[in-house]
């Protein structure tokens, strides 16, 4: 579809839709570019204020994985006209307070009469050109980091159907409430190659969007990929959105999965995420002071999942996934 639009040449553009990248930069002068998001989604959980500081917490990932600072928001809202207008009020505040904690103001936006209620946010963050982080420089010998367990897409679906025991379904808000800016900060702090946010495409396709920009093929260990709790016995009920699904489909014909891995563990590393963590490529050299930078910023987590290869290291396929 991207390519019907006409190819931008403007140098001040440092990054644009060409690499997959979530958030487009554009420089301004000499030290200052601007970068700028959006992203919005219906309610994925029953709690109006929990359904807004999750899509606001989402939306500004996509600012943190360029190792930007947020600056402005502008709210994305579609709702019903016969919903309660305190129901829409909740989850403009649930998207207030997160912005807040981020240290950003939100300075208007736009609501629609809709059907289905969704919620979102359009973001302008402030970079240093040079300094941005992009999805297209990883580099063979990176390390590949992730800072947040995986699985909110099967628990939400099972919290949907009521299958989702209490406690799981709040440690999984929890954790996609969590800003992504402390893990960022780190990131920025140790320097690293290449960043993105795990979300709608799972850890699989957001990986894959990874080596194709940066020219390069990865190895990852299924088992060193962190897990919310009870995830596994979602698994083993046949839990899992269509989005799950869908990503795992798609990303069969590149991905060489070795050690007999089953369905559920396919579908666990290809679970469209909401609101997940940040997948960093560092340098070797660098790796350990930036999961001691996590672990002291008390990131949800700091584990190194795997590594990047050059390209051609398993044939047609883009990631090999051990056990």
């Amino acid at each position: 579809m991207l390519r019907q639009l006409p190819a931008t040449d403007d140098p001040n553009l440092l990054v644009g839709y060409d690499s997959g990248d979530d958030a487009a930069v554009y420089r301004l002068s000499d030290g200052v570019a601007l970068v700028q998001t959006v992203d919005f989604f219906p309610p994925i959980v029953d709690d109006p204020y929990s359904f807004g500081a999750i899509a606001a917490a989402n939306a500004l990932s996509d600012i943190y994985a360029t190792g930007a600072r947020p600056l402005l928001g502008l709210n994305i809202v579609a709702f019903p006209s016969g919903l309660p207008a305190h129901v829409l009020g909740a989850v403009l505040k649930g998207g207030s307070d997160k912005a807040k904690d981020a240290g950003m103001l939100i300075v208007g936006g736009h609501t629609i009469d809709d059907d289905e209620p969704k919620y979102g946010l359009a973001v302008t963050g402030l970079v240093e050109p040079g300094k941005q982080v992009t999805n297209a420089g990883a580099r063979p010998g990176d390390l590949l980091v992730l800072t947040k367990p995986i699985g909110t897409g099967i628990i939400t679906t099972a919290g949907k159907n009521g299958q989702a025991k209490p406690d799981v379904l709040d440690r999984a808000v929890q954790s996609m409430m969590t800003l992504n800016h402390e893990a960022a900060h780190a990131m920025a702090k140790v320097g690293v190659h290449a960043c993105v946010d795990v979300t709608g495409y799972g850890l699989i396709g957001h990986l894959l969007a990874m080596l194709r920009a940066s020219n390069a093929a990865a190895r990852i260990s299924q088992s060193r990929a962190p897990v919310l709790d009870g995830v596994w016995d979602l698994l083993e009920q046949n839990v899992a959105p269509g989005g799950t699904r869908r990503n795992l489909a798609a990303a069969e014909r590149e991905v060489l999965w070795h050690g007999g891995a089953g369905e559920a563990a396919k579908l666990l590393l290809c679970d469209a995420q909401t609101s997940g963590g940040l997948l960093i490529a560092v340098p070797p050299a660098r790796k350990d002071r930036l999961v001691r930078e996590l672990e002291a910023r008390r990131v949800e987590a700091a584990a190194v999942i795997g590594e990047v290869t050059a390209p051609g290291a398993f044939g047609g396929h883009l990631i090999e996934v051990a056990p």
